[in-house]
């Protein structure tokens, strides 16, 4: 019985080797035929590799910036948590005021709590002299330099006593000091915001995107100024807030709930009247966003790989016709069915995987080539990544496009009769 066995074995190995060599000398024939048969299979590929790499860098790139606002702290915004991107009725709602952020300092309330800052965002025209830019307006107190990290590379930020004062004062970002003074010195210069004349004090370092706020081409100026000067609003658009410690952001948050809900006198949680994102939070929804957005324009670029499998669908039954004498030769010598098959299959199989292989190389060199100009694009540390996933399902569709597209052929030659192959001119 094991000798049978074996012998079954020895056999096929046999088989299946001379079927190889033999699907590899028909692709030989028409070496031309056969790269440009699987160019649909190299492009897809091709774009299936550098759209999940680069997906997967702007996902790292996302996730660094969120990550720069430290994993302590907790942002808590007006209107009901947004229950998908059409939901705009939580937006703009004014129920975030002095009262709630009063409330919120208290240590009784939230004994987590290290230190806030209301926020007041708006975008604004920004002149000086004859420059005039639109620039984003950032209201906040003192804190915010140290929730960012980024503190003033020349002059100083405004202090508690400014903030009180509503003086008109601002600390810009390196992009607008550059627009607006070029290479003149900025502190104690006056910029006009809303014709509304704000002295410089501060000017930041280059530092990029932290979070949601892109401090390059930010203007800081104290809450209590922009809610007076710019906004004219009596609420805030949010309040970042920080922990103690990482460990009690879950129990922090929780008391800023039940805080808030106190205060609007709210018992069900459903009707709240504001919403708290932790920085996990975000990263959680990035990652899901651009998971999914990165399946989708993959799933997308796949479609040239049916593309390219009906080519190879085509050729190989164009090669079926051409070679119906040697079919029947081949069966005429003792070649069975099978062994018909599996030299067409095989050679489909062949045709796909080195249009994978050569698809994944030029894929993750082209991926490296994007990496290296969108950090100089960015402005910022693009991660060059390949996954091992996309690599394995590169060759894996590849491999199944051959067998898929291939099959059909394959059966096709393996059912011609020998005597009229035979006679086939």
């Amino acid at each position: 019985m094991i000798c049978h066995l074996d012998f079954d074995i020895w056999i096929f190995k046999l088989t299946f080797k001379n079927s190889l060599k033999t699907a590899i000398k028909g692709l030989r024939v028409n070496k031309s035929r056969s790269a440009l048969t699987i160019l649909g299979i190299v492009i897809g590929i091709t774009a299936i590799i550098l759209i999940m790499s680069l997906g997967k860098g702007a996902q790292e790139l996302i996730l660094n910036q969120v990550r720069g606002l430290g994993s302590a702290t907790i942002i808590i915004e007006p209107g009901r948590e947004p229950q998908g991107p059409s939901d705009f009725s939580s937006l703009f709602t004014d129920s975030l005021k002095d009262r709630e952020v009063e409330a919120l300092r208290k240590s009784t309330n939230v004994p987590g709590l290290e230190q806030l800052t209301p926020i007041v965002v708006l975008s604004a025209q920004v002149s000086f002299e004859n420059e005039v830019k639109n620039y984003n307006i950032l209201g906040a107190s003192d804190i915010i330099a140290e929730i960012v990290d980024v503190y003033p590379e020349e002059g100083q930020f405004f202090s508690e006593e400014q903030i009180q004062q509503r003086a008109a004062v601002a600390t810009i970002g390196y992009e607008v000091k550059d627009k607006l003074f070029g290479e003149s010195d900025a502190l104690n210069k006056d910029i006009k915001i809303k014709n509304k004349s704000f002295r410089v004090i501060g000017v930041f370092p280059k530092k990029g995107q932290v979070g949601m706020f892109d401090i390059d081409k930010a203007i800081i100026v104290p809450y209590t100024t922009a809610q007076k000067y710019l906004s004219g609003m009596s609420y805030y658009h949010e309040i970042i807030a920080k922990a103690k410690s990482e460990t009690i952001v879950p129990q922090t948050v929780q008391d800023i709930k039940v805080t808030l809900r106190n205060l609007h006198n709210i018992s069900d949680p459903s009707k709240d009247d504001f919403h708290v994102i932790t920085q996990d939070d975000i990263a959680k929804r990035v990652g899901t966003v651009t998971s999914v957005l990165t399946v989708f324009l993959a799933a997308i670029a796949a479609i040239s790989l049916i593309v390219g499998g009906i080519g190879i669908m085509n050729i190989m039954l164009v090669s079926v016709t051409e070679r119906t004498r040697e079919i029947g030769l081949r069966k005429a010598i003792g070649a069975t069915n099978k062994n018909i098959l599996a030299q067409f299959l095989l050679e489909a199989v062949i045709l796909t995987a080195i249009g994978g292989v050569v698809g994944i190389t030029i894929g993750v060199l082209l991926s490296f080539v994007s990496s290296i100009i969108l950090t100089k694009v960015v402005g910022s540390g693009w991660v060059f990544t390949v996954s091992i996933k996309a690599i394995a399902l590169g060759l894996g569709v590849s491999a199944f496009v051959g067998l898929m597209f291939g099959l059909y052929p394959a059966r096709a030659a393996s059912k011609k009769s020998p005597i009229e192959a035979l006679r086939y001119e």
